[in-house]
């Protein structure tokens, strides 16, 4: 039994441990613009912002310095963005005849990879806009032509066709973001701490709640598990996966459980920064303790 659970953990680490790499351009405009700016952009390569466009300077800002190997942003300008939002804007009045205060033009633009366990890579790269919180269309960079994901992106998605031009330097640029996520290798890795508490349940005497806290892990994919004498426990709520100030991240995972069963509790942790899955048990000397401790407290 004991060999039989080694190779299952082994099988199971080595299925989680796909590695993942993003470079993302995001663009914002706004037909009114009275609390935000009516424009905005940034650049997210691997859950790091390393640049953001700068409204005062009219130009992109660098904000991790050792990101400056990245590609380029794209060439469409912050006037040409506005220029795009003010004819969606005006022909959505003139067709439809409704008047909107507010419309909302975005584009996000970049490309991602994955390496699987198997040694197989997924590459993807992507043109895509969206409208009113709506997809809008994207761009085919096999055929050249766009795809209207909305029946109102009909019309500009024919006069976007026609731009023969601009559809082959975006597909240009489309491949040198994918030459550059193939090579690239991101060897920032920071271990997770794994913390675990247990706490008073709110609403019955007879339950505490046991609480994993994994925090300061980089990359960002993780794998956590509340476990009972090895067994994952269901019904466990977790925070998601959140950052934190320095670029790293943090998870919580919390599962109520009875004061009287006898056993062992543990979190176990499974990240890209470490060579084998780790575990934080709560033994029975923790759990009698913290039993004894709740119950002199009340």
């Amino acid at each position: 039994f004991s060999s039989f659970y080694v190779l299952s953990l082994l099988v199971f680490y080595t299925v989680c441990s796909s590695e993942k790499h993003s470079l993302h351009f995001k663009f914002t405009a706004l037909s009114k613009a009275d609390t935000f700016p009516e424009f905005s952009a940034g650049a997210v390569a691997d859950d790091r912002q390393i640049k953001h466009y700068s409204n005062e300077e009219r130009d992109w800002i660098l904000t991790e310095d050792d990101w400056i190997s990245a590609p380029e942003e794209p060439p469409d300008s912050r006037d040409w963005f506005l220029h795009q939002l003010n004819t969606l804007s005006n022909f959505y009045r003139e067709c439809c005849s409704v008047i909107v205060e507010l419309h909302v033009l975005q584009r996000m633009i970049g490309c991602e990879l994955e390496k699987l366990p198997d040694g197989t890579v997924s590459l993807r790269a992507f043109d895509e806009y969206g409208f009113d919180g709506e997809d809008f269309m994207a761009f085919d960079s096999d055929t050249l032509q766009w795809i209207d994901k909305n029946p109102k992106a009909k019309e500009t998605k024919m006069k976007c066709d026609q731009q023969t031009g601009r559809n082959q330097f975006l597909k240009h640029y489309l491949k040198n973001c994918i030459n550059w996520i193939s090579t690239f290798n991101n060897t920032r890795k920071s271990k997770p701490n794994v913390h675990i508490i247990l706490r008073k349940a709110p609403n019955d005497q007879n339950k505490q709640v046991l609480i994993c806290l994994t925090t300061g892990f980089y990359p960002r994919d993780i794998e956590m598990d509340i476990r009972f004498n090895k067994t994952v426990l269901k019904d466990q709520t977790s925070s998601g996966i959140r950052p934190n100030d320095d670029g790293s991240f943090q998870m919580r995972t919390s599962v109520e459980i009875d004061r009287s069963h006898e056993g062992i509790y543990d979190c176990s942790v499974i990240h890209s920064s470490l060579t084998e899955p780790v575990s934080e048990e709560w033994g029975k000397y923790h759990h009698k303790y913290i039993v004894h401790h709740s119950v002199c407290s009340n």
